[in-house]
């Protein structure tokens, strides 16, 4: 009886420990993002849909603003754009853009929350470090704590030197797995704000179609 409560015990705080590190590191992560102005990332972002019968790999660029809820993200097959509170998409072979009113209570990931979702809704916990090439990459489990969202868990690796998120998986209900790779981070590049809002002068040809 005494072992068993002696390792109940220790089990306990090592799972304590590993949230507080989890914590710790989300908070340094953090803050050097918040440090920047806007961030350009290169990425791939792969969707494997087992019961659809979907496996597909998409190649993009994204341009944030670190501080608000503004981005663009240019992807082969369509373009998101937003202000904040509205969001274009822009579907390139139907030459049509969608304009809806951005959604902040939905399951769905918006670009700019991929760098920042650790920060409110999730229990984290710290599971690891792994070595690939010369960089080391934390892994921290995010568990949403409202247990109606369509997804089970968030997986990020964070590169340990830079602080920055590298690589994020979320793993839906249905068995679902979407997995985002940043391939290159760039802090402070110079942009003007317009680029976060939809200039139809741009796109000639393009129906618009206000779906708000």
């Amino acid at each position: 009886m005494i072992l068993l409560l002696l390792l109940t015990g220790a089990t306990f705080n090592g799972y304590t420990q590993n949230v507080a590190k989890a914590k710790t590191i989300l908070a340094e992560v953090s803050k050097k993002y918040k440090s920047y102005q806007v961030v350009k990332a290169t990425f791939s972002f792969a969707i494997d849909n087992p019961k659809a019968k979907i496996k597909n790999t998409e190649n993009g660029t994204l341009y944030v603003k670190a501080n608000a809820n503004k981005y663009k993200m240019i992807m082969d097959e369509r373009e998101l754009i937003s202000d904040g509170k509205n969001q274009w998409t822009h579907l390139i072979a139907d030459q049509e853009v969608q304009l809806t009113a951005v959604d902040n209570t939905s399951d769905a990931l918006n670009p700019a929350q991929i760098f920042t979702l650790y920060e409110k809704g999730f229990s984290p916990i710290y599971t690891g470090e792994k070595k690939i090439g010369n960089k080391v990459y934390q892994t921290i489990e995010l568990t949403p704590i409202d247990k109606r969202k369509s997804y089970s868990k968030v997986i990020l690796s964070i590169d340990k030197t830079a602080k920055q998120i590298a690589k994020v998986v979320v793993l839906e209900k249905d068995g679902s797995k979407y997995t985002y790779q940043v391939k290159s981070f760039v802090p402070n590049v110079k942009m003007p704000e317009s680029i976060f809002t939809f200039n139809a002068k741009e796109y000639p040809g393009v129906e618009v179609v206000d779906l708000r």
